[in-house]
């Protein structure tokens, strides 16, 4: 499974952290010489307003093993997590926050639950939480519907401190606010040797969480979008022709039996009202015409899919090719 000369690479996003980035560094480089690890630390600036870069830009330059990118403005964690997943080359890919509440002693034990048990990604598990209390409860509603939605049983989607097999991270593609959904976009790339461990959680000591109501607002959002993706990406139709079909048949029957109670009316000469004085009726065109245009939707993203397919679509587990 080895792609490079890094046992594990440590993609740590950054905005305006500025105090808790040496003493991250230190604290990461005792962990990785007591455990006997060779690791690359990758700093991706998210546009900070402080002086993030230059204390990144201080480490770069007296260690090799340290990268820093630096976003020209705050393109949000996906983005920095993505930068980060294309430049990384140890065998382990481990992800955590810089802001010294995620625990660096947690490595050594995430890299052996990848290489040792052959986990596809763990996610950590803050089970006991520093954080104020309308953080918490939001929080464990928030991972109450992922779970329900993906079918991942995971107590903490959102934990900053995750670690995956390197082939992993390089099929994934994060934008937005993607970043909480991880776990299912691994998922549906194939890799369901999916697990988490419970992490220590540590009070944040500098700065001021980045933390807002907002996010919960965006966030079920996005899970709708990703789940949607996730299940209906390759075969479209099968969401919009299934829908289109309920609308189409479910107007078409009620036309039907309106025409039909009409001609047993007459026909038995009891009272007739005309089809188009009675408002199901028009409840059944409109039925008739969204039915039509979810088919044409349906059509026309399929038609989209086969313009746009190629082989980076998919996951490829290995490849064999020919000596001749």
């Amino acid at each position: 499974m080895s792609v490079g000369k890094n046992n594990v690479s440590l993609i740590i996003p950054v905005l305006d952290e500025q105090e808790s980035i040496g003493e991250l560094y230190t604290w990461i480089k005792k962990v990785l010489k007591t455990s006997k690890l060779k690791g690359e630390l990758i700093f991706i600036d998210d546009g900070s307003t402080d002086d993030s870069w230059k204390e990144i830009s201080k480490l770069a330059a007296t260690d090799d093993h340290v990268q820093g990118l630096r976003f020209t403005r705050n393109y949000g964690k996906s983005a920095a997590l993505h930068a980060g997943f294309q430049i990384c080359t140890g065998d382990v890919v481990i992800t955590m926050d810089a802001d010294l509440q995620d625990s660096p002693d947690e490595i050594p034990k995430l890299h052996g639950m990848i290489m040792k048990e052959g986990h596809h990604m763990v996610s950590g598990w803050k089970k006991v939480r520093h954080d104020p209390f309308e953080k918490r409860i939001p929080s464990k509603f928030f991972n109450w519907v992922t779970r329900l939605f993906s079918g991942i049983k995971l107590h903490d989607f959102n934990c900053g401190l995750k670690a995956y097999q390197n082939r992993v991270v390089k099929g994934i593609h994060l934008y937005g606010e993607r970043h909480r959904y991880i776990p299912l976009l691994v998922k549906w790339n194939g890799y369901k040797k999916i697990t988490e461990t419970v992490v220590v959680h540590q009070a944040r000591k500098y700065g001021v969480t980045k933390f807002g109501m907002k996010r919960y607002i965006t966030g079920f959002l996005d899970l709708l979008s990703v789940s949607f993706i996730t299940r209906f990406r390759k075969n479209p139709m099968h969401f919009f022709g299934l829908l289109g079909t309920l609308s189409f048949m479910g107007g078409f029957g009620i036309t039907v039996f309106l025409v039909a109670d009409k001609i047993l009316n007459q026909h038995y000469d009891l009272p007739v009202r005309d089809v188009v004085d009675q408002p199901v009726f028009f409840l059944a065109l409109v039925a008739l015409i969204i039915g039509v245009q979810l088919f044409l939707v349906g059509f026309l993203a399929e038609m989209i899919i086969q313009a746009s397919t190629n082989k980076h679509d998919y996951q490829i587990e290995e490849e064999i090719k020919s000596n001749a």
